[in-house]
């Protein structure tokens, strides 16, 4: 391949990742519903035509911010020892992405807009956050079980029920959050209920 067929690729990547980044911030404002292809090459200073070269269409664009989402998220669960078997690993990386999100309001916003506007059976992302609250909610009451079974869960702990719980605490930080950062840090509510379930610490055992 040559120097300048990489450089093409690098410029084309670069490209993609900015639209994205700008996509994500003005749905993040704005809603899936509310956001224009227009405004999004405008906010990346790009042409229309240009925008749809690398996105034919709107629903192609949010499928790429959703899916660039997930893939940062997955990776931030694996630092933090996802793949352990004590289950700790994923509870972990519940307060790790609660601390991550803080810094980037955008993707608090995001979630927040979509998923209320998701809501409607025909809206684009409708599938998408069903399967994604059903992901998180398995994921979860897995975490527990495996806590359970070393003897890190307090005895009476119905692991379904608490991961459906530990999952609307985190969506309701974030939109308390959203609506004043200064009412709520997140990363210490969730990590408080998540030990008080806990027979051990979080970090320490």
């Amino acid at each position: 391949m040559s120097t300048t067929t990489e450089q093409g690729y690098a410029t084309g990547r670069a490209r993609r990742e900015r639209i994205i980044a700008a996509a994500t911030e003005l749905f993040g404002r704005v809603g899936f519903n509310g956001a224009t292809m227009l405004e999004v090459a405008s906010a990346c200073s790009i042409s229309r035509a240009g925008l749809s070269h690398h996105f034919p269409t709107k629903e192609s664009l949010l499928e790429a911010v959703l899916e660039t989402r997930d893939k940062e998220d997955l990776e931030r669960f694996r630092r933090n020892g996802s793949q352990g078997t004590d289950g700790l690993g994923i509870l972990r990386g519940m307060v790790d992405l609660a601390a991550h999100n803080s810094a980037v309001p955008g993707i608090i916003g995001l979630y927040a807009v979509l998923s209320a506007e998701a809501g409607s059976p025909d809206h684009p992302a409708h599938a998408y956050f069903i399967s994604r609250y059903e992901r998180i909610r398995r994921g979860t009451a897995s975490a527990l079980r495996r806590a359970a079974d070393r003897g890190y869960l307090r005895a009476g702990v119905d692991q379904d029920a608490a991961a459906v719980e530990l999952t609307a605490i985190m969506d309701g930080l974030q939109v308390q959050w959203l609506l004043d950062p200064t009412s709520v840090d997140m990363s210490a509510a969730i990590r408080r209920r998540i030990e008080e379930l806990l027979t051990v610490p979080l970090y320490d055992a």
